[in-house]
């Protein structure tokens, strides 16, 4: 938060924003593969790991709490939250592009969807875990672990100044990726256009729900079978009829530990107090973060985060009590939601602190997490080469475009804006 926001112009109009969250995920791999920094290794980026499940949980509450204050905002515009959805479907067009690369199969896991946990689920399940399809999930899920974020900052950013869409369109794309490439995406925005920070919140928080609970539909039932289809027609038109040779080789990700998003344990008291004390210390350096960044009072900050981090563990510990296949996102966003719908006894009360932190400072806290944390897969990354960078890219790319231009269309058409 020191250094602040620094603008990079290409023209007069076009502009690259370079936020704190930025410098803070560089900042963090960076601490782990200094070799001469023993403090920050592999224990620390497990326990970063482990911290990242929780942190999201904050950055989910943040958004829904926004979300919930603004929930007449959301009625008024729903068909587009509803109908972006369907950007989810430009993940494909990368597939060709993947095909002249010379990637086979494994574009179908590729290009599918963006590769989020559930995605990788479905890949995995279909297809099996040794086969190409999921190899090539795989590598995207990696490049988006550790580029993603970034990229999809540096690509709202310019795509706010170039394209000449709505901010609130954009909001909505942001909610395509995980929680993470959520808040990145938001953040350039928010910068961009002050006045409408509460309701770009609100619908990015709205828009990574949606995407969360059905874009595992749109993609069992509609882009897998579509990218199927894709490469039965094309791959022979460019590879040709020869012999079936995968070079997956040039990027086989080992010890991928799939199941480490999908599992859940026992609640204990144990686990309790270690989450409370992680989400205080987390609170407090964010409070400390709000202070430095936007001059707000600590105090009042720390508050808004006690109460975002009880939300957090009270849906942590649904996940684990109620016996059904439901996700704590789904918990903390619903929750979240509504203790700050206007008119709820808690929506007042709750606003008034939450609404004194900036979602910057918690994005920028939490990606100094991620950048430890992703140290660990830093030689999976390496393994993958330029070409699979450049389909994730172009993955997240499609993704994060068709879903804004159908939601900017949509709010045109129906006379949102």
């Amino acid at each position: 938060m020191f250094i602040g926001v620094k603008e990079i112009k290409i023209t007069e109009t076009i502009s690259v924003l370079l936020l704190p969250l930025i410098y803070a995920l560089v900042l963090g791999l960076a601490l782990y593969l200094a070799k001469p920094i023993k403090f920050v290794g592999p224990k620390q980026s497990k326990v970063a790991e482990g911290a990242m499940v929780l942190f999201i949980g904050v950055l989910i509450t943040k958004l829904a709490i926004s979300s919930g204050q603004a929930i007449s905002s959301i009625f008024q515009v729903g068909p587009a939250l509803i109908l972006q959805q369907i950007g989810n479907l430009g993940t494909l067009l990368a597939l060709p592009i993947a095909l002249f690369f010379g990637f086979r199969r494994e574009v179908i896991g590729m290009t599918s969807s963006i590769c989020r946990e559930p995605n990788l689920g479905v890949i995995i399940d279909k297809y099996g875990f040794k086969s190409p399809e999921t190899r090539g999930v795989l590598a995207v899920f990696v490049i988006g672990s550790i580029l993603g974020t970034p990229f999809i900052s540096f690509l709202s950013s310019i795509s706010a100044s170039l394209i000449p869409m709505h901010p609130y369109a954009y909001a909505m794309a942001s909610g395509v990726g995980s929680a993470s490439m959520n808040a990145a995406a938001l953040a350039p925005l928010m910068h961009m256009f002050p006045s409408m920070a509460t309701q770009l919140e609100a619908f990015a928080g709205c828009s990574n729900l949606l995407s969360f609970c059905f874009g595992i539909y749109m993609c069992i039932f509609v882009s897998l079978p579509l990218a199927e289809r894709m490469y039965d027609w094309l791959a022979p038109h460019i590879l040709g009829h020869d012999e079936i040779i995968s070079i997956d080789d040039d990027y086989a990700i080992e010890e991928v530990k799939h199941d480490k998003y999908a599992t859940t344990d026992d609640l204990t008291l144990g686990k309790l107090e270690r989450w409370a004390t992680f989400l205080v210390i987390f609170s407090f350096i964010v409070a400390v973060g709000n202070y430095i960044g936007f001059n707000t009072s600590i105090i009042d900050a720390f508050i808004g985060m006690l109460l975002i981090s009880l939300i957090t563990i009270i849906g942590m510990s649904l996940e684990r009590i109620i016996p059904w296949n439901i996700q704590a996102i789904i918990y903390i966003s619903l929750i979240g939601i509504f203790v700050a719908i206007p008119g709820v006894p808690t929506a007042d009360f709750l606003v008034h602190y939450v609404s004194q932190i900036d979602l910057t400072t918690i994005c920028t806290a939490f990606l100094a997490y991620v950048g430890i944390a992703i140290g660990n897969d830093w030689e999976e990354f390496k393994k993958i080469g330029w070409k699979g960078i450049i389909i994730a890219l172009i993955v997240i790319s499609g993704t994060y475009l068709c879903s804004a231009a159908i939601a900017h269309i949509t709010l045109v058409a129906t006379g949102m804006v």
